[in-house]
């Protein structure tokens, strides 16, 4: 297939080189123009505007900083105007379900389909082609997308537009929430004498064990907080979800609790840090190093 990657991040790099590697014909485009660049060396035809990129497309992929960019490149650099009428535009960025559905419903207009597919996983998850991805959309178009969703790893349909971010928002509530856990956990037992890294040994297989508790836990023994997902990702995703439960009705007070630990963690000036990098900011607290 004809695919358009709009965004090569850390995420969009991994994803678009998934892509070339899988044959397929990929345009790419970063405001970042050296960034896209990377991907040249893979097949990749890298274009200095947005919409010179999708103008052959047969599916468009996002994978943007926030809503309000994703909005920005769609409507206000001429992308809508330049897509096929039978083009499939695949956002898997993490945006609010709100932003999700308006954006559907604006292409819609035009006659193009519209998916909002965000991912968890993070970067290794984007290179080895593990993802978990959550979609939101119709059926017709969840189907069409299927064979490049299996380029990145596991896809699941959850419901209509804006479903798909609903499901990362609560992704990124459980994933937030527990490294708060398992690093609060850690410091009081490095505090009180005992070793993280044998508690952590001792813990592992009963019910206190998780996935956070083997990666992130072990970024927190080894004070390894080189950024997969940075805290200032993981603050905007809770911010999010604290946005959309006020949209619906419903309180959050654990998620409001975490979105005031990451954002005072932020302030202390760890923003460029693994999201991980909470243990600092609990770790200080309590007068650790």
């Amino acid at each position: 297939m004809k695919i358009a990657v709009l965004g090569i991040g850390l995420m969009g790099y991994p994803m678009a080189r998934r892509l070339c590697e899988a044959g397929h014909t990929v345009q790419v485009w970063n405001r970042t123009r050296a960034k896209a660049e990377r991907l040249a060396p893979f097949g990749a035809s890298v274009h200095a505007q947005a919409a010179d990129a999708v103008r052959s497309a047969d599916i468009v992929l996002c994978l943007l900083e926030n809503g309000a960019v994703v909005g920005e490149v769609l409507f206000a650099t001429g992308v809508a105007q330049a897509l096929k009428p039978d083009a499939l535009v695949i956002d898997m960025s993490s945006i609010q379900p709100s932003e999700a559905r308006d954006h559907a419903a604006r292409l819609s207009e035009l006659g193009i389909a519209h998916l909002d597919a965000p991912v968890s996983g993070g970067t290794l998850g984007a290179e080895q082609g593990t993802l978990a991805i959550m979609v939101g959309g119709k059926p017709a178009a969840f189907a069409r997308a299927l064979p490049v969703f299996q380029v990145f790893g596991r896809a699941t349909h959850v419901g209509p537009h804006g479903a798909g971010q609903l499901a990362k928002l609560a992704n990124q509530m459980i994933v937030g929430i527990t490294i708060g856990a398992v690093a609060e956990a850690l410091l009081l037992c490095e505090k009180g004498g005992a070793s993280m890294a044998k508690v952590k040994e001792a813990i592992t297989g009963g019910f206190a064990d998780s996935r956070i508790l083997q990666v992130h836990g072990q970024r927190m023994v080894e004070r390894d907080f080189t950024p997969y997902g940075r805290m200032s990702v993981q603050l905007k995703d809770l911010r999010n979800a604290l946005a959309t439960a006020e949209e619906i009705g419903f309180d959050a007070p654990v998620t409001r609790l975490f979105e005031q630990l990451y954002s005072d963690g932020i302030e202390h000036g760890l923003t460029d840090l693994d999201h991980a990098g909470l243990f600092v900011e609990l770790a200080s607290r309590n007068g650790m190093r």
